[in-house]
């Protein structure tokens, strides 16, 4: 059970963040492009960021914690999960706060 902590954890982040779609109406999946442009130069670029660490020996992961899932270069699965869930959930917090702030996103027409 230990192998599936790291998506427990992301599990766990997308649980606390999700609801906010339905129940604030924030739109933030129904961007889904907007929400694609926001997240996928990020994840890129910490995806390189940490194979260039693991391939210099500054980054590991514990074996036990991680799928065992690996990428080329030694990256998991598990932390490229990572790159966009934690994203997904800053993103979901932020329209939530906007929504409930009333604060315009500068794109209403």
């Amino acid at each position: 059970m230990g192998h599936l902590t790291y998506l427990a954890v992301l599990a766990g982040c997308l649980a606390g963040a999700l609801w906010l779609e339905p129940i604030l109406r924030v739109n933030v999946l129904r961007r889904w492009r907007r929400l694609l442009l926001t997240i996928a130069p990020v994840a890129a670029l910490f995806v390189l960021w940490d194979l260039a660490a693991i391939a210099a020996g500054h980054w590991t992961f514990d074996p036990e914690q991680i799928t065992g899932v690996l990428l080329p270069g030694g990256l998991p699965l598990d932390e490229v999960f990572f790159f966009l869930v934690v994203p997904l959930c800053a993103v979901l917090g932020f329209e939530a706060v906007r929504a409930v702030r009333q604060w315009p996103a500068g794109d209403e027409q």
